[in-house]
């Protein structure tokens, strides 16, 4: 009888020890799941983001106009006060210098929109900005061509104003040891007029900013000269600092690359 009564709780015991890791299993899943599903909407809502933002700017007088490069759309106001709309395209490239010009149709309008990097004064204003703007397009049914010139910048990815701490370089964890144990370089970015400040691991550092859509360069650096120990190691880093071109915001870091080698630096956001 004893052993019976043995055998049927073993066997309730493995019974329950079965369907507790069934349970966990299905509960893994659906976290997986669950987990998946909050990532594909942050992504989705990035690339929202990413569309709704406009990244270039530009404005014209005699006639009055403004125009804004979106990421799905390019969109021009003229004097009349009508928006002409027109999808975003993949621009063209003119080699050896910094020209770009955006062509799309639709049934409405065919319209061209060039982008060159050569400095262009407000006539009105007198603000200075550092691309100038030709713009032609022509409605449906209409024999004439419009023409307009202007001034244009583009804008900084605001996502990029924060202080950034170093937490890698070259694919290696970075600490304080590394850089005289005072402390990891870190830096400030100021959107607004595209500048930057921080420490690059011995010295003081300030610089300006080059911004593009999905183009990020760190120009014009200068610093303080005072001499500490493993010079080498701040040198590094404000080399590689200078030598990236590409950027990405994500989980609240910030990784610099360029067109040879990913993640040449990743720093962190302190908030």
């Amino acid at each position: 009888m004893k052993k019976n009564v043995m055998a049927v709780c073993f066997l309730v015991l493995l019974s329950n020890c079965v369907e507790r890791k069934k349970q966990d299993e299905e509960q893994k899943e659906a976290t997986e799941e669950q987990t998946d599903t909050i990532k594909d909407e942050e992504n989705t809502r990035a690339l929202a983001v990413a569309h709704a933002e406009n990244y270039f700017k530009a404005t014209g007088t005699e006639p009055f106009w403004g125009l804004k490069i979106y990421g799905d759309k390019v969109e021009l106001t003229t004097m009349e006060g009508d928006t002409i709309a027109v999808p975003h395209t993949e621009p063209i490239r003119v080699q050896d210098a910094n020209i770009k010009m955006y062509r799309a149709q639709t049934e409405a309008t065919a319209m061209d929109v060039i982008i060159s990097q050569k400095e262009c004064t407000n006539a009105m204003s007198g603000e200075v900005s550092p691309y100038s703007v030709t713009i032609s397009y022509k409605k449906t049914g209409e024999e004439e061509t419009h023409a307009l010139e202007g001034c244009g910048s583009y804008v900084t990815d605001y996502r990029l104003n924060d202080i950034w701490v170093l937490e890698e370089m070259m694919s290696q964890k970075v600490s304080k040891e590394d850089f005289n144990g005072k402390d990891v370089p870190y830096m400030e970015i100021y959107t607004e007029d595209n500048r930057f400040s921080g420490f690059s691991g011995c010295n003081r550092m300030t610089g300006s900013l080059f911004y593009e859509k999905d183009l990020l360069r760190f120009a014009q650096i200068a610093s303080t000269q005072m001499a500490c120990p493993k010079m080498d190691r701040e040198s590094e880093f404000l080399k590689t600092l200078q030598s990236s071109t590409n950027y990405k915001v994500e989980n609240n870091r910030l990784f610099l690359s360029n067109g040879s080698q990913e993640n040449l630096l990743i720093f962190k956001k302190i908030d």
